[in-house]
């Protein structure tokens, strides 16, 4: 796959956050639309239609080529020094496979499940821990007996800062924080165009020691400033020209004031709490923007992925745990997603039958069985038992 973030690759993940990002509810929180994406488009291509066009929406690629771009960017991933990425397939012991499953599903068969919570999920958690370096120790999905295939993808970063941050405690006085006392980090470098200003949307970049930045945003909503970061254009107004726009204590972009400095010349100083976010997200509550409204329908007889077994499947778990932590020395990211495939009930076909009604006046005899000898003999006139 092509690594220059002009691809077309990149430019769907990017998609799939920034639409993902916009439905988000206010409040802390974190999403991984990179750890999401190869999943979708894994099924794209193994998806019967209508499922089939509606996964490859979701994803923003072609579903004839969504397995190859997915293993794809994983291997891409791979080039990176801070980032590393993996995709993992377990498949029932008792799942009759497609011969077009290997072609429509080539991520990495890791392992077997056998239908029994106390053996399969220690083993997904396992691989869940293996592949976060530890950050995340669960995989987010439930297993149960009808549970045919898990898909899998996890993602871990860590990055040192290039230049690390001095810590302290600050208490906030007044603003939307006052009242609190918080861990606190500053530093000041030459880097003045790490900020710039896009319209109402500044962006701080700080940089990693090796392939990874992080950009940092403010101005307008949280829906505002995250679809900004992920959909930022040009290279707006640097802060060596930002620095000349205003007289000391102005405002200058939000969140940006010029000051002043002994130094022998311009600096930037950078000041923002340390933080660590965690959250759990349940795809299936939001399954129309991921493109599984129909692959999560009970499919009949037929199935939603006949290419990757004859046995009627259907998307019952969609689920994604991620963590950030953003400290003095660097950053640290996380994220673990899974998809689970349902065995759906096979319908079972009816036979006719007789339906008796004694909704009148009736007679009965009770005999010997072998002689049909009648012992009692009788007539139901009416019920004799009320109902209450």
């Amino acid at each position: 796959m092509d690594a220059d973030p002009e691809s077309a690759v990149v430019h769907a993940v990017n998609d799939l956050t920034a639409r993902w990002a916009r439905e988000l509810p206010d409040g802390n929180t974190v999403v991984s639309g990179l750890g999401l994406w190869p999943l979708l488009a894994l099924l794209a291509t193994a998806a019967d239609e209508p499922g089939r066009g509606e996964l490859a929406a979701a994803a923003g690629m072609d579903a004839s080529a969504g397995s190859q771009q997915a293993l794809e960017l994983v291997r891409a991933i791979e080039g990176s020094q801070d980032l590393h990425a993996a995709l993992g397939v377990w498949v029932h012991e008792q799942l009759k496979l497609a011969e077009s499953f290997d072609s429509v599903l080539p991520a990495p068969l890791v392992g077997k499940l056998v239908g029994d919570a106390s053996a399969d999920k220690p083993k997904l958690d396992a691989w869940a821990a293996e592949h976060t370096d530890g950050m995340i120790r669960e995989m987010p999905i439930e297993v149960t007996p009808d549970l045919m295939l898990v898909l899998a993808s996890a993602l871990s970063l860590r990055t040192t800062w290039v230049t690390p941050f001095k810590e302290s405690v600050r208490r906030f006085y007044d603003g939307p924080w006052s009242g609190g006392s918080w861990h606190w980090l500053e530093r000041v470098d030459g880097e003045l165009d790490a900020v710039r200003r896009y319209d109402d949307l500044t962006v701080v970049t700080v940089a990693g020691d090796a392939d990874v930045d992080v950009l940092l945003g403010i101005g307008g909503s949280q829906t505002d400033v995250l679809s900004g970061l992920l959909q930022v254009q040009g290279e707006g107004v640097p802060g060596s020209r930002l620095i000349e726009q205003g007289e000391p204590g102005a405002e200058v972009a939000p969140g940006v004031k010029v000051g002043q400095t002994t130094a022998p010349r311009p600096d930037l100083k950078l000041s923002l709490p340390s933080f660590s976010v965690e959250a759990e997200h349940d795809l299936m509550a939001a399954r129309e923007l991921f493109g599984l409204s129909t692959v999560s329908t009970d499919p009949g007889a037929r199935g939603h992925f006949s290419a990757i077994s004859p046995t009627p499947l259907a998307v019952g778990q969609a689920k994604q745990k991620v963590l950030a932590r953003f400290f003095a020395t660097g950053f640290e990211a996380a994220a673990v997603t899974a998809m689970g495939l349902m065995r759906t009930a096979m319908p079972t076909q009816q036979a006719r039958r007789l339906e008796v009604t004694l909704d009148r006046p009736f007679g009965f005899v009770a005999v010997l069985r072998k002689s049909r000898l009648p012992i009692v003999a009788g007539w139901v006139a009416t019920p004799t038992e009320p109902g209450d």
